[in-house]
């Protein structure tokens, strides 16, 4: 604390020595004593330490790509001159680093930025900048930046003014070049089936031309056209129309011949067409009387029969998906991961129908919807097959080394996966393995498993990747001579290929020929898409194989399509016998009265009850396997049918009686309750920021928040499986909102949970050129903002070391004066009244006492010269002291009355 008028306090003294001569003012007096030094102390005009020491100046660099020359070619000279303008040594610079992540840099030069190029996110580097300042020194930030920033600037002038801030900043400008960009593409974000709505693009250009764009929905090109660029802007309208239910995409793409940035040529969009609650069926038969069935009864049933065309947005809208009889392998990974959220999170129901390319046999073991099912597809040794011969062709190229997000690299992982195959085959299996390269050689050669199973496996997992690309007829052929020697009931191969990179078809043609005479089957796992260049020439390989093809470009799912692909061939897990079934009486929970079962069925997948869940009918053959099973995940349903209820093996079953009512009352069940009224929700996209908002009548469902909140979760991408819960902000009676930050192109599927029931939204996309979008308002957001923080832009760098406006200190005269109030009427009021402080009970007894005892003692006759005095009576010692005072009290009671009695007889 220090004073800001200390002359005043040489009032001290002369008060102190105004109250040693005036006595009877009694300014000693405690009350009286503190109130004069708080007016003297508040005439000093005391001010507290806000600020001290000198400034501490921190710049941002915008490391993003579109600004990542502009600020490596001026930062040198930048720095230079901001440490030779430096004023004093007790002033500090801080460097940071920005563009998707924010990272301090320290003070070196020419320090690499290692975070996410791909996003300007100048309001977190702001925010972050904020959070590391130290609030007790003045602080100023200084933003070199193309000023283009991916995401709002909301709050952050409000955060810079209550920190006292000031923002100044350099907007850093490329050479003028010839730039077309894709501005936007906008439709509706819902329409009905088969209605028309517009599609409408804008594009803009650094100068006038022709650029073509070329339109897309899903994989399908719609058409190719130009669009004429008049004054900077050209817009192109068309009209579309959809019949088929579900989220679909839409994307644009500009291909001008003379372009500076190709990153703002591509933009997509998502649009879903409603059609109320409705089921996707997804099945191996054409005619899927499932299909038939449900339809009759009234519910609409969207059936595909082309897996492969599979994608996350054919959910939108769905209240429950069913596999009937499909393989694993043909539906696409993305599709498969996207089940678990839209179940467990969004409140759909999942259902898998029984046949020979359905539980196990078909590939779902650790799959992505394996802990989904009610029922486990563990393996046991009642599912052993013939023994079986298999050769592992593995991929040891250069691109094979490459590291992966989780720290491992691809060989690591696809050893990995050959290791998790050997695991799962049986004592009397056998193995051989190949890494390939130019060359193929030999991991190990033909071994019995239950042998060797520790020395394949440590095998494996040395197998490192060496270089150059994979010859794959090379490394099949030097396989197949190995696997030729094996005499068991079936021989298979499982290749394992980067798709984009597969080199050497040879005569492979040839080599398939002769394996399918020796009935040996392929498989083929390929590491990329089926876009790549080499995945027809891999696919091509897997059918003439009779084999699966697997695509994935997601490292991390090798370990277990490797174990997928084994099972299914190693192990037997459907039963082709007819079996008798039993109820087991629990289908009550499902329907209100059980059903009248069919009393057997042609045959069934071999799976076991998972722990937690429910069976209603149950097979009586030694398996005493679940036929119906069903269960609860999260605030979805899932539920298995093991017995085929189409195609071969289902005979018995289509003609069962209740075969409607069985369908149509676990469809009910699955589809789960409808959303109460009341209650909505709005989104919004602005750059990469999405805004979610919650609306509802606060009379009905006030109470119900009160007591159950709304949970917001979202998916971010297809990849990552765990759901992202985020924070409600109330707004407003009625209102709830969030805002979150999209990474570009990754679609978004979310889901607003309340009362046990789901509000679905998505899939959701920002838009994939936001880094190369060029708005002119993100330039102004900024000035603005700067300018109500109390900086602005900088010409002359040497003014970035100006102090800010905030005060050092501030002035706490008015507080002092206010003590000084309280205190002069506290005394005023103790001098009126007597009020003084009440004592504890045995020091105000004691007090009375001493001073009862000092009235008696002058109370004593004074003796007369040449007399002797009269020695005083000391009271009994054991005479209580209640009993000393009252007596004291009639000895001074009784002097009293004698004085008066003296005084009457005077006049």
């Amino acid at each position: 604390m220090s004073f800001a008028a200390p002359q005043f306090l040489i009032l001290l003294p002369v008060l102190a020595l105004l109250g040693w001569i005036f006595r009877k003012t009694e300014i000693w007096r405690p009350l009286r004593l503190i109130l004069l030094v708080l007016l003297v102390l508040s005439l000093c005009d005391p001010h507290i330490l806000l600020k001290r020491g000198g400034m501490d100046l921190w710049v941002l660099l915008d490391r993003s790509l579109s600004a990542r020359e502009l600020v490596e070619s001026g930062e040198d000279e930048w720095r230079s001159l901001l440490e030779r303008s430096k004023p004093g040594r007790d002033n500090r610079i801080f460097y940071v680093d920005y563009a998707g992540e924010v990272v301090p840099a320290g003070n070196i030069e020419g320090s690499t930025y290692a975070g996410n190029r791909d996003l300007t996110r100048t309001g977190l580097a702001i925010r972050d900048t904020l959070a590391r300042m130290d609030g007790e020194r003045h602080n100023r930030i200084l933003l070199f930046s193309d000023g283009y920033s991916t995401e709002p600037l909301t709050g952050v002038a409000s955060a810079l003014i209550g920190a006292e801030v000031p923002l100044d900043h350099r907007i850093l400008r490329a050479p003028e070049a010839i730039d077309f960009r894709l501005a936007d593409l906008s439709l509706p974000s819902r329409s009905q089936p088969a209605a028309p709505f517009l599609v409408e693009m804008v594009v803009t250009g650094t100068t006038d031309g022709v650029v073509p764009v070329s339109v897309f929905r899903g994989e399908t090109k719609l058409f190719e056209k130009e669009v004429e660029v008049t004054g900077g802007v050209g817009r192109m309208r068309f009209s579309d129309r959809i019949a088929a239910p579900g989220a679909h995409r839409y994307r644009a793409v500009l291909t001008p011949s003379d372009d500076a940035y190709n990153g703002n040529n591509d933009f997509e969009q998502w649009i879903e067409i409603v059609s109320g609650p409705r089921i996707v069926l997804v099945s191996k038969y054409g005619n899927d009387p499932v299909a038939s069935t449900l339809k009759r009864q009234g519910f609409a049933v969207d059936l595909i029969a082309d897996p492969l065309g599979l994608n996350p947005g054919m959910l939108s809208g769905a209240k429950a998906v069913v596999l009937n009889n499909v393989p694993a392998h043909e539906i696409p990974n993305d599709f498969l991961r996207a089940i678990p959220f839209f179940v467990t999170e969004q409140g759909g129901g999942f259902l898998m129908v029984g046949g020979k390319f359905s539980f196990g046999a078909g590939g779902y073991y650790q799959s992505s919807i394996d802990e989904l099912l009610p029922v486990t597809m563990e393996l046991k040794s009642e599912h052993r097959r013939l023994a079986v011969a298999m050769a592992i062709v593995m991929d040891r190229s250069g691109s094979m080394g490459m590291t992966v997000p989780s720290g491992h690299s691809k060989m690591q992982l696809a050893n990995e996966g050959a290791a998790r195959a050997v695991e799962l085959l049986g004592e009397m299996d056998a193995v051989t393995v190949y890494a390939v390269d130019s060359q193929a050689h030999q991991v190990a050669p033909l071994l019995n498993v239950g042998k060797s199973r520790g020395e394949l496996i440590s095998r494996i997992r040395s197998v490192e990747s060496m270089g150059g690309g994979i010859f794959v007829y090379t490394g099949m052929k030097e396989a197949w001579s190995e696997l030729e020697k094996a005499d068991v009931g079936q021989r298979h191969m499982i290749l394992f290929s980067d798709a984009a990179d597969s080199e050497e078809p040879g005569q492979y043609k040839d080599l398939m020929k002769t394996m399918a005479e020796q009935k040996a089957t392929v498989s083929v796992i390929g590491l990329g898409d089926r876009s790549d260049p080499d995945a027809n020439f891999l696919q091509d390989i897997a059918t003439r194989g009779s084999g699966r093809m697997f695509f994935t470009n997601v490292p991390g799912d090798l370990p277990n399509i490797f174990a997928q692909e084994t099972v299914s061939v190693a192990r037997s897990t459907f039963i082709d016998d007819p079996v008798p079934t039993q109820s087991s009486g629990r289908w009550h929970e499902v329907a209100q009265q059980d059903l009248k079962w069919l009393p057997e069925v042609d045959g069934y997948n071999l799976s076991y009850l998972r722990e937690g869940d429910e069976m209603a009918l149950i097979s009586t053959d030694t398996y005493a396997a679940p036929l119906v099973a069903f269960g609860r995940r999260g605030i979805g349903k899932t539920a298995a049918v093991s017995f085929p209820l189409g195609g071969d093996f289902s005979e018995k079953t289509r003609s069962w009686e209740a075969y409607p009512d069985f369908l149509q009352t676990l469809s009910r069940w699955l589809m789960g309750e409808d959303v109460p009224s009341g209650v909505g929700i709005r989104r919004q996209l602005n750059g990469t920021e999405l805004t979610i908002d919650l609306l509802y009548e606060t009379e009905e469902w006030s109470e119900r928040f009160a007591e159950s909140p709304p949970r917001l979760v979202l998916q971010r991408g297809y990849r990552d499986p765990t759901p992202d819960e985020l924070t409600w902000e109330r707004l407003a009676p009625g209102h709830y909102s969030l805002r979150t930050e999209l990474k570009e192109s990754e679609p978004v599927r979310g889901a607003v949970q309340i009362a046990g029931a789901a509000i679905p939204f998505g899939p959701v996309v920002a838009g994939s050129s936001a880094e190369w979008n060029f708005d002119s308002d993100r330039v102004s957001e900024l000035r603005e903002t700067a300018r109500t923080s109390g900086g602005g832009e900088l010409l002359d760098l040497t003014d970035a070391w100006r102090k800010p406006p905030a005060p050092s200190s501030e002035s706490i005269r008015d507080w002092f004066f206010a003590a000084a109030l309280l205190l002069f009427l506290l005394e005023a009021f103790v001098t009126r009244t007597g009020w003084k402080l009440p004592l504890p009970a045995r020091k105000q007894a004691g007090k009375q006492i001493a001073k009862e005892q000092k009235r008696a003692t002058k109370a004593q006759p004074v003796p007369i010269a040449g007399t002797e005095p009269e020695k005083a009576k000391s009271p009994p010692a054991a005479e209580p002291a209640a009993k000393t005072t009252k007596a004291n009290s009639g000895e001074a009671s009784q002097k009293r009355r004698s004085r008066f009695s003296r005084a009457k007889k005077r006049q």
